[in-house]
């Protein structure tokens, strides 16, 4: 079995990317004696920076998801509408990722991953203020737009500064944060709005952000293998293109986006779900079930153990299936039966996020930040699908017709495997032809 988790022959070779965004950029350093792996000095602090960055940044980008009831019944608006809170915020992240990565290869990534924490925290603190829906659908807009300097930043940061050898479990570390992230906003806005309303949830999650961005400014480690260079629109476009016409890179960003479809349409939908009858579950008690994040959380940082078993196209077969398998079990009408599909979906999409994400810093040896920028493109823009169309198929036919769609989207990350999988045995086929036989 082939390495590549889409069935390409391997993960190392680079990327088609002729030339860098940047008119001048040292060639990736072939020396890995001084980059950071577990037990160094310096990975656990760049380990825990991370993982604070990681969870700002999903407490306050899905900050509004597990409080959508409450905003749909102060401003008397349909589940598509208040899914915008979420949608606009994702949605902007993945027009503005692209563009701030390039900024990270002129600036830096530990500056870029800095004022884009700087510039969402303190938006963050205005959110809760906002007078009417239009107006806190786009405060969400702008924030999600300013998150956007650090996904792909952090990804060229890792890929730079850690071993190869250690760099699935460093992303892992870092999704981790996320789904930490994700699970304490949820938990934290539910039970605050239970009891003083969702503008006091919104403003807790701004201060969990301060405080987050606080250890992150104070421990993360100065880049050691970073060449900045001048910006080149022009070299941008071509180091674009080429990741795009590489055919693996393609694959990884199209399993990204499908598994965040699932997950966007189910985390967006769940609320509504449970404080419908038959479970009529208050509001802080719906903020608790993002208590599951936890298994993510378990799942991500076990990533790079999965690929060393299954490889990374095992892995993610495996992830797809723990995935689909929670989607249908989620259909019944008993809690403890939809709790456990919560869990199968969130570990199996975590999983599947870890071993795409790191393939692409891997695949890419030249444009990294712009390679982990298309990917985070890719994975929010089906966050806003999710979300968006989530909803609409709620709205058209109940919690069924959301689980329907989110096995559409893992039925295409299933296509898209066993694609790259047969794409892999032709190319070896091909290569052992042309392989002069010896006497």
């Amino acid at each position: 079995m082939p390495p590549a988790s889409t069935g390409a022959s391997t993960l190392t070779v680079a990327a088609s990317t002729p030339s860098s965004p940047v008119t001048s950029v040292a060639p990736a350093p072939t020396a890995t004696a001084d980059r950071l792996e577990p037990g160094r000095p310096g990975y656990r602090r760049m380990s825990f920076a991370l993982f604070a960055a990681g969870v700002a940044t999903f407490a306050l980008l899905y900050s509004t998801q597990a409080l959508l009831p409450a905003v749909s019944a102060s401003f008397g608006a349909t589940a598509g509408q208040a899914s915008w809170t979420v949608s606009a915020a994702t949605g902007a992240l993945a027009l503005c990722v692209l563009p701030l990565s390039a900024l990270s290869e002129r600036f830096g990534r530990r500056q870029m991953m800095t004022g884009s924490l700087v510039v969402a925290v303190t938006i963050g603190l205005f959110v809760p203020f906002a007078p009417s829906l239009g107006w806190l659908i786009a405060l969400r807009a702008v924030q999600g737009a300013a998150l956007a300097g650090l996904p792909a930043s952090a990804m060229a940061y890792l890929a730079e500064e850690v071993r190869p050898k250690a760099l699935v479990a460093a992303i892992g570390l870092f999704v981790a944060g996320n789904s930490i992230g994700g699970m304490s906003g949820r938990i934290l806005t539910g039970w605050i709005a239970q009891l003083w309303g969702w503008r006091a949830a919104l403003g807790a999650v701004g201060l969990l952000a301060v405080a987050c961005a606080v250890v992150f400014h104070f421990m993360i480690p100065r880049a050691r293998h970073f060449t900045p260079g001048s910006l080149n629109p022009k070299a941008l476009a071509k180091t674009v293109g080429g990741h795009l016409a590489d055919p693996l890179l393609r694959r990884l960003y199209a399993i990204g986006a499908l598994f965040m479809t699932v997950f966007g349409a189910v985390y967006t939908v769940i609320g509504y779900r449970l404080v419908e009858a038959p479970f009529s579950l208050p509001q802080g008690i719906v903020g608790s079930i993002f208590l599951v994040y936890l298994v993510g959380t378990v799942s991500s940082a076990a990533a790079g153990r999965l690929v060393g078993r299954l490889g990374r196209r095992g892995a993610l077969y495996l992830a797809v299936s723990t995935t689909a398998a929670g989607l249908l079990l989620s259909l019944a009408d008993q809690l403890a039966a939809v709790l456990l599909g919560l869990v199968l979906i969130t570990a199996g999409f975590f999983a599947g996020h870890a071993v795409a994400s790191s393939s692409v810093s891997r695949t890419a040896t030249t444009g990294r930040a712009q390679a982990s920028a298309l990917y985070q493109s890719a994975y929010y823009l089906g966050s806003s699908a999710g979300g968006t169309l989530g909803a609409v198929a709620f709205h058209a036919g109940g919690w069924a017709g959301t689980v329907g769609l989110g096995l559409l989207a893992v039925l295409g990350v299933v296509s898209i495997t066993l694609y790259g999988s047969r794409a892999a045995r032709t190319e070896r086929l091909r290569a052992a032809a042309l392989v002069p036989v010896r006497n």
